[in-house]
C-alpha cells in the first residue's frame, strides 16, 4: 500500500459480529472510532509529524455492522495559527440514528512551543451524544504552573488538580505515540490526567505483522493499550491497534471485543 502525502486510499469497510438488540454492542461501534485517537501528549513533548509542515492530516474509517455501514468517524490534526487542534468525530449513519443517534465530538488544542515539533496541551473537550446518553466535559491544561482545571458543563462542577508535568491528554498523545520507536515486546508507559485522576498507562507493543487489504499488502506494528482510565477505552474488551511499520505510523486497523462478537474498524480514506 503507498501512503503517498496528499493521496487518497480506498479500501472496503472491515466487517463486526454483534447482536443487533445488544444496544452495548451499537454504542461500542461508536466508541472505537474515537478509541483510535485517546492516547497521549506530554506538556513540552516532540512530536514527530505534528510539525506545521506536516499539517493538514486527516483519516476517515468507515465503522460496518455485519457488514452494512453504521457510521463515519474521522481524525484531523492541523494548523490553526499559533495552536495546533487535533479533532475526533463519530456519526451514526441514518438508518442506525432512527433508534440510536451517535453524534460524538472530541478536540484537542495544543498551543505551539516552537516553530517545529514541540507543542503543550492546552485544552480538551469532548462532547458526546450516544441514544440517549450525553457528556460535555472539558480539561484546561496549565502546564507552567502544574495544573489542570477538571470542568463538568451539564452537572456544573469546576475543580483543580495539581499535576506533576509531563501529563497527558486523553486525545493528542496518539500522534506521540506514532513518533516512537515501537520495539517488540517493550511496552511503552504514558501518564494521562482523565475523569479527574492521574494514570499510568501501558501500552503493549505485541508484533509485526503483515496484512492483507485490497490495495496491497501492509507491514504493521500491532500494539495494545491497557487504558484503566474513564475515557473511551474504558472497558472489558481488548483493543488492538494495527499501525504501518514505518516511519508514519498510521493507524490502518483496528478490533475490539465486546460483550457478543467482536468489531473491525478499517480506514478507508487519507490526506497526509
Amino acid at each position: 500500500m503507498n501512503f503517498n502525502k496528499g493521496k487518497e486510499i480506498i479500501s472496503p469497510p472491515g466487517t463486526i459480529t454483534i447482536n443487533v438488540r445488544d444496544k452495548r454492542g451499537l454504542k461500542t461501534v461508536f466508541l472505537i472510532a474515537i478509541a483510535f485517537v485517546i492516547m497521549l501528549q506530554t506538556c513540552f513533548l516532540p512530536i514527530a509529524y505534528s510539525a506545521p509542515s506536516t499539517m493538514p492530516e486527516k483519516f476517515i474509517y468507515d465503522l460496518a455492522w455485519t457488514g452494512i455501514k453504521a457510521g463515519t468517524a474521522s481524525l484531523e490534526l492541523r494548523n490553526d495559527g499559533e495552536k495546533v487542534k487535533i479533532l475526533s468525530t463519530a456519526q451514526s449513519a441514518s438508518w442506525v440514528s432512527v433508534f440510536y443517534t451517535v453524534d460524538d465530538r472530541v478536540e484537542s488544542t495544543l498551543l505551539k512551543n516552537s516553530p517545529e515539533s514541540f507543542f503543550q496541551p492546552s485544552q480538551y473537550r469532548i462532547k458526546i451524544r450516544e441514544g440517549r446518553h450525553r457528556r460535555d466535559k472539558e480539561i484546561i491544561f496549565d502546564c507552567d504552573n502544574s495544573k489542570a482545571t477538571y470542568i463538568d458543563r451539564l452537572k456544573n462542577e469546576r475543580k483543580d488538580f495539581q499535576i506533576t508535568p509531563p501529563v497527558l491528554d486523553p486525545l493528542s498523545g496518539f500522534y506521540y505515540l506514532r513518533s516512537l520507536n515501537l520495539s517488540v515486546g517493550k511496552p511503552v508507559y504514558i501518564t494521562i490526567f482523565d475523569s479527574k485522576k492521574v494514570w499510568n498507562v501501558e501500552v503493549q507493543v505485541l508484533k509485526k505483522e503483515k496484512i492483507t487489504l485490497p490495495t496491497g499488502t501492509i507491514n504493521t506494528v500491532v500494539v495494545k493499550p491497557l487504558m484503566k482510565s474513564e475515557g473511551i477505552f474504558y472497558g472489558k474488551g481488548e483493543i488492538l491497534i494495527w499501525l504501518t511499520d514505518n516511519e508514519k505510523h498510521i493507524p490502518v486497523m483496528m478490533q475490539t471485543k465486546v460483550a457478543i462478537g467482536s468489531i473491525t474498524a478499517t480506514l478507508v480514506k487519507g490526506l497526509y
